[in-house]
């Protein structure tokens, strides 16, 4: 039966073989390796929504391993329904709240990660829930390896403002930044847009980017 013919989300994800699942023994730190079968350096996109980006970046780089971590149900749902489509075994999926990324990936386990249009939670005193934030900063620290990058991408610009001004007190250090993406030729060779980057620009919002690093 096709996913889109099933009722119940939860229930859904919770019998899908694309889902690693953080609340059993499946996600431990250190065994992503073992769970894909190969030693291929992996690269993570935290709050993936629906799946297009990390689904075509996949496809696109079979000798890469992609984990997409999403906390809601439902929009999980559509990046499974994009796997029954179109199944890629360099692809898995977690459903969990980010605060937890060190329950799951090992220091030094990750080699890339992506945030994508990530939730601004606009009010001052929920700045530290912001993906792009100095405490998430600091749990990326622990997961990254040591020559390992952050790519960020937003058409909100308070938040990439505030993204920015997190690095030096965060100790990180930009390779890159950029507050239209779309007019730089070589930030966009290889450029695979979300689903929010595909509607923002094309009413002409500009995009935001920035490479990091840890100094």
């Amino acid at each position: 039966m096709r996913l889109r013919n099933i009722t119940g989300s939860r229930e859904v994800i919770a019998q899908s073989p694309y889902v690693i699942h953080e609340d059993t023994l499946e996600a431990r730190p250190g065994t992503w390796g073992e769970i894909f079968g190969n030693s291929a350096p992996i690269h993570i996109e935290i709050g993936m929504g629906k799946g297009k980006f990390i689904h075509t970046m996949a496809r696109l780089h079979p000798d890469i391993n992609y984990v997409g971590i999403e906390k809601y149900s439902s929009v999980l749902l559509r990046a499974l329904q994009k796997m029954e489509e179109e199944e890629l075994p360099n692809l898995k999926f977690i459903r969990m709240d980010a605060e937890d990324i060190c329950k799951v990936f090992a220091e030094g386990e990750v080699d890339r990660i992506y945030l994508n249009f990530s939730d601004p939670w606009p009010k001052d005193r929920h700045a530290k829930r912001r993906l792009p934030s100095r405490e998430f900063l600091a749990r990326y620290d622990r997961i990254l390896k040591k020559d390992g990058w952050l790519e960020f991408k937003t058409d909100n610009r308070p938040l990439f403002d505030f993204a920015v001004e997190e690095l030096e007190p965060a100790g990180w250090n930009a390779r890159v930044i950029t507050y239209d993406l779309h007019r730089d030729p070589a930030l966009m060779e290889g450029n695979v847009m979300t689903e929010y980057e595909e509607k923002f620009s094309s009413m002409g919002n500009p995009i935001c980017k920035y490479v990091i690093f840890r100094s």
